[in-house]
């Protein structure tokens, strides 16, 4: 594919209207409804004021329902989880192309083949509609993933699907869902695939500080020689928690780990930078110490893993190989024994 034009990249900061305190999935249905209404408003008016050169908008995590807080599996599965190609996708998709864009988000997912789950997914939908790129969270504290079923997952949609990468005619384009930031692997197995930007939705608290995940954005861009483009909420409206709690600092980030723009508190277009995909190929393609992604000694660091598992996988599954809903109690419970696994290993 040849290289694409320098292109600008937003990380549209906008609130989110979160659905917990609808009674019922028409209630919330609607609810995301008016909220994709006043996204799609967003994201044309923020192309004309920036410029028609505006190819990638990214929206934050969660954008359209919030998070769970307190909720069973199953009965946020049926209030707040999309349906794959659904109808917030079609809008999604209908927007992109009324924009001439490519939008990145993240939405609680459901899947015919998990009934009773749902999966946090981090997704990319095309101008024409279509969706790109659809990365299922893989660390998730207090919800399912496609490790917690992984036998049945990979069965069904091959190993390719944990680290996907879409080719697309504004580059390799991946996504990491919010905290994944934080854990160097997955950035890691996403530029091995060829990941040139990094999509990334999240909902965190904003500060002047270098709060972990700030700090981790930089850190995956260097290690991976890839743009992340960082969209965080603008806070969260109908929870308990104050609403400025999720809050600013939107960002795009280049490939050296330079923050090219950043926004501050409340809705903002205001993270825009240009990417330069041709830049970015020659970078990777100079030999140099800062060349880090052609110096990994990948054997070395295979070797060393090997032997370790601190979270089991298929822990949804049962002795048939079918996934089960968990309780509440579950992820607490499972992470007490990851804890005391590594503490008997003499890790901590």
């Amino acid at each position: 594919m040849p290289n694409p034009d320098p292109y600008i990249a937003l990380a549209l900061q906008t609130a989110c209207d979160a659905v917990n305190a609808d009674q019922t999935t028409e209630q919330a249905r609607a609810r995301m409804a008016r909220s994709l209404d006043r996204i799609r408003a967003q994201i044309i008016a923020s192309k004309r004021f920036i410029g028609a050169d505006v190819r990638l908008v990214v929206l934050p995590e969660y954008f359209l329902t919030g998070f769970p807080m307190g909720e069973p599996a199953g009965v946020w599965a049926e209030k707040a989880a999309l349906e794959i190609d659904g109808p917030e996708y079609q809008a999604l998709g209908e927007m992109a192309g009324a924009a001439d864009v490519f939008i990145g988000g993240n939405a609680y997912e459901r899947d015919p083949h998990f009934p009773g789950l749902y999966f946090q997914t981090s997704f990319v939908v095309a101008p024409s509609g279509e969706t790109v790129l659809r990365n299922r969270r893989l660390v998730s504290m207090f919800a399912p993933s496609p490790y917690d079923v992984h036998a049945r997952y990979v069965e069904i949609y091959g190993r390719d699907a944990l680290f996907p990468v879409a080719d697309t005619e504004i580059g390799r384009l991946a996504a990491i869902s919010s905290e994944e930031i934080l854990y160097p692997e997955i950035a890691r197995a996403l530029a091995l695939r060829g990941a040139e930007v990094i999509v990334h939705p999240t909902s965190e608290a904003a500060s002047a500080l270098p709060s972990p995940k700030n700090i981790a954005k930089q850190a995956r861009a260097i290690e991976n020689l890839a743009y992340v483009v960082s969209a965080n909420s603008a806070g969260i409206d109908g929870i308990a928690i104050p609403r400025a709690s999720t809050d600013g600092s939107s960002k795009v980030i280049d490939y050296r780990g330079l923050v090219l723009a950043e926004a501050g508190y409340g809705e903002s277009m205001t993270a825009y930078a240009e990417l330069d995909i041709a830049g970015l190929r020659r970078y990777r393609r100079r030999p140099g110490m800062g060349n880090i992604l052609s110096r990994q000694p990948m054997s070395l660091w295979r070797d060393a893993y090997e032997g370790f598992e601190i979270q089991p996988r298929d822990s949804l599954l049962d002795a048939d190989g079918k996934p089960t809903a968990p309780g509440a109690p579950f992820y607490a419970e499972r992470q007490r024994k990851a804890i005391q696994g590594l503490v008997d290993k003499g890790v901590i």
